[in-house]
């Protein structure tokens, strides 16, 4: 069996230090888990734009030697050489689980990949949109490894919070975001945080190029709003 070379590009803004979680959420509660490194396996779940990735990604910034892996990229290779080798590894982040859980070509490789992790010592994250007896798993042994550790269900941002989340991120870059374009922004762009992310990477640019600062003027400009 051939193991795969991955080439694995974390985004860069995915630290833990750049991720907004409000004291009380569920989002804090897994920024601070995941920070610790205690757990030998972590379950997270939550709809796209709850901060999933983001924090899978921030914990292999945090730990040399890790490797984060999207299985919705990696779908249609053999789970077996998608899977082999990695318990070498100081950290194995598995993200969208959703997307091969399902099927049963995965189901017994992952299944073997978590007791490599278990004899090996290496600490195991799984993420997925959906808790884990929503997965359409059938094998029981795998279910029941999916489900021996630390589960979180993290919720959607409230729209306060998503308004604090892009003033929190604009701050860090050194800009200010005032209340009436991120009330703008939101009302007029889904609620998706990639979404809202890479309108601010416009903003940011739009405003360094033409040395203005960001007004709701500008924004509309930006998107023709």
């Amino acid at each position: 069996m051939t193991q795969m070379a991955l080439a694995v590009a974390l985004d860069d803004q995915a630290t833990f230090d750049n991720f907004y979680a409000p004291t009380g959420t569920l989002q804090y509660l897994a920024l601070s888990c995941l920070r610790e490194s205690k757990q030998s396996y972590f379950y997270l779940s939550g709809e796209a734009g709850t901060g999933i990735s983001h924090l899978l990604q921030a914990a292999c910034q945090n730990r040399p030697g890790s490797v984060y892996m999207a299985l919705d990229e990696v779908s249609e290779y053999p789970a077996e050489n998608v899977l082999q080798g990695l318990e070498e590894r100081t950290l194995v982040c598995l993200d969208d689980l959703q997307t091969v859980a399902n099927q049963p070509a995965w189901q017994d490789p992952l299944f073997h990949f978590f007791n490599r992790c278990v004899d090996s010592g290496t600490p195991l994250v799984c993420a997925a949109h959906c808790p884990a007896d929503a997965l359409g798993v059938t094998l029981a042994d795998l279910l029941s490894r999916l489900k021996s550790g630390i589960s979180l269900h993290l919720s959607d941002y409230r729209d306060e919070d998503l308004r604090r989340l892009m003033q929190y991120r604009a701050n860090r870059r050194g800009l200010y975001l005032p209340d009436e374009v991120a009330r703008y922004l939101l009302s007029r762009t889904t609620r998706s945080t990639r979404t809202l992310m890479n309108a601010l990477d416009a903003i940011d640019a739009a405003s360094l190029a033409s040395q203005r600062r960001i007004t709701l003027p500008l924004v509309k400009s930006i998107f023709n709003l």
